[in-house]
């Protein structure tokens, strides 16, 4: 049976978990992962999928990842069900897998048929996938934007230094402490909500530490 529920429950997973970045003018060159890799190079051979299959397999992949079809399109095609169905596991987690990553991306049709070609696909494979991918990408972002999971982000921080001479317990504590209140906002409203906690001076400190440590990480990850 083709159960491809494994393959695309893991796709849905990475895609909610996913925020879309903005895009670039700056044409990005596509790397996929070695079985996406497979899965194409496996769509370039007519003898495993006929170009009547193929045109089929990307309009089905389409219509399930945009929720307008469900998987069990897959194996009631006409076209798809005489197929081998661990080859077709394969190429369909394959597409799904490059049209989630391109939309993400949002890559280019110059940028995504030189991988396709460097897969093999024939110009006309070639074609029917990005003249589909070019139709469905600005729905495929949109659906993609409004799932993904995303953390309110920090627009503002307010402080005050207060000074504890004693509390209930002692007699006398002489301790600074901050109050930290950040700003905060949810992508897309305009109202702000505070975040609110206190700290001594050596776990602001700290706190300071780690969020250079994770500025560093991301400034090397932007150059790599």
């Amino acid at each position: 049976h083709f159960n491809s529920q494994f393959y695309f429950g893991d796709l849905r997973s990475a895609e909610q978990e996913t925020v879309i970045g903005k895009a670039s003018n700056e044409a990005i060159a596509m790397e996929v992962s070695s079985s996406v890799s497979l899965g194409l190079q496996v769509c370039s051979e007519p003898a495993h999928i006929p170009d009547a299959a193929f045109k089929e397999l990307v309009d089905v992949v389409f219509d399930v990842l945009l929720l307008e079809k469900e998987e069990l399109a897959v194996q009631e095609s006409a076209h798809l069900s005489g197929l081998d169905q661990g080859m077709l596991k394969e190429v369909y987690a394959a597409l799904c897998t490059l049209s989630l990553q391109a939309a993400q991306n949002d890559t280019d049709v110059v940028n995504l048929t030189s991988l396709l070609e460097e897969s093999k696909l024939t110009p006309d494979r070639c074609q029917v996938y990005t003249d589909t991918y070019s139709a469905k990408r600005t729905q495929l972002r949109t659906m993609l934007s409004s799932t993904a999971t995303r953390f309110p982000h920090i627009v503002d921080v307010d402080w005050r230094l207060d000074y504890y001479i004693k509390n209930n317990h002692v007699e006398k504590v002489n301790l600074p402490v901050y109050l930290v209140s950040l700003k905060t906002q949810e992508c897309g409203q305009s109202d702000t909500s505070d975040v609110q906690f206190a700290c001594t001076v050596e776990q602001l400190q700290d706190l300071v530490g780690k969020l250079k440590d994770a500025v560093k990480c991301m400034d090397k990850l932007a150059a790599s």
